[in-house]
């Protein structure tokens, strides 16, 4: 049987539905080529994006784009389209992350595709969360969830979570005393209306006045008119996610399964947020991860719970990230 034509519309469907994955600052480094001749999708590094202070080399790029990556599976999925993806396929251009073929019509992947609204309703929440534990089948759900993509996702134990608090505290007194460290902050934040990335003010979230969530304040010393103080969690449900080893192949896996995290998180009804801010420095990552466990390097720290899901960050438009060849 003929294989049936992708059309522009569906191609650009499936990269609307990728760009709405997470990213480091909502700077969206990525870039997307079709081939219609081979029904090849090639998911880029955008280096014009990239962070040299906060992400050096280029781990944090490789998770948001991995992020990427699923969700054009999980689109792709929802239009009964299979997917065959290829990391990192041509050793002589390392920022070519992903060749994505997209085959016929075929077998409906529903676990997949059961994740497709999950896409439009993720948001990075910077609110408060109820202090209310997680269920441990939903723990369990969410680390079968990642093992599927090669990754690992830990819930700390208690003497675990102090720590990685302890490692939030001291990146930020590091901010305070290094202030060239803030310098990818002010680029992503503050944004005006129009901007079509970063984070603008009204994704801040309320100011903490209480509790120890690792929620990063952007607005740092300032006055935003109309933020609010709130009072958040005391004790956060944290996870840990991570890979074996720590090579730009394991940080796209690690950044599929970060994605795949969220978006079935939120399906179960949970708020999620994302720290890095204690990973950002080689010696407190290797801090961050727990010795007792097989989990060798740390890539993300994952916010979960009940409370307001957050609020949506702005997108490019498609035109400006995906080339149709």
């Amino acid at each position: 049987m003929q294989t049936p034509p992708l059309d522009e519309r569906a191609v650009t469907a499936l990269v609307t539905a990728a760009t709405a994955a997470p990213s480091l600052h909502n700077a969206q480094p990525w870039h997307f080529r079709w081939h219609s001749t081979g029904r090849i999708l090639e998911l880029r590094a955008d280096l014009g994006r990239a962070m040299p202070r906060t992400d050096p080399d280029h781990r944090a790029l490789h998770l948001g784009c991995g992020a990427a990556l699923f969700n054009l599976r999980v689109a792709a999925a929802h239009r009964g389209l299979d997917t065959h993806s290829r990391l990192l396929p041509d050793p002589s251009d390392p920022y070519l992350l992903a060749a994505v073929r997209i085959g016929e019509t075929g077998p409906l992947d529903r676990e997949a595709s059961a994740l497709f609204p999950a896409i439009e309703r993720r948001h990075t929440s910077r609110h408060p969360f109820a202090d209310r534990p997680i269920p441990a089948n939903v723990e369990k759900t969410l680390r079968d969830a990642a093992a599927q993509e090669g990754a690992q996702l830990l819930f700390p134990r208690a003497w675990h979570l102090e720590a990685l608090l302890d490692h939030v505290r001291d990146a930020e007194g590091r901010d305070t005393l290094e202030p060239e460290r803030l310098d990818d902050i002010q680029r992503w934040t503050h944004r005006g209306l129009l901007a079509g990335d970063g984070i603008p003010e009204q994704a801040f979230g309320p100011r903490m006045r209480s509790g120890r969530a690792p929620v990063r304040d952007f607005a740092g010393r300032r006055h935003v008119t109309g933020r609010p103080a709130a009072a958040f969690e005391t004790t956060p449900n944290l996870a840990l996610l991570g890979t074996g080893h720590d090579h730009p192949a394991d940080w796209l896996r690690a950044g599929q399964a970060l994605e795949r995290v969220l978006l079935l998180a939120t399906r179960y009804g949970l708020a999620t947020g994302l720290s890095s801010h204690a990973l950002e420095e080689r010696d407190l990552r290797e801090l961050a991860r727990d010795p007792a466990s097989a989990m060798g390097f740390v890539h993300m720290v994952l916010r979960l719970g009940y409370g307001t899901p957050g609020t949506k960050s702005p997108r490019r438009p498609v035109t400006e990230v995906l080339d149709l060849l």
